[in-house]
């Protein structure tokens, strides 16, 4: 198990949502420092909460 936040908490949670590799680059997220995996995971949380929200 990774520490809450860091880089590999952020690529659980995004597995975990079936997402493995960059939407727009199409590398595996691995490759990717830290604050890229963070934001990609921010947006995700946001598109939740605006797609429940309606």
């Amino acid at each position: 198990m990774a520490y809450k936040y860091s880089k590999g908490w952020f690529l659980a949670q995004l597995k975990a949502k079936g997402i493995t590799k960059h939407p727009a680059e199409r590398r595996k997220l691995e490759s990717y420092k830290t604050y890229v995996v963070r934001k990609l995971y921010e947006e995700l949380i946001e598109s939740d909460s605006k797609s429940s929200s309606l």
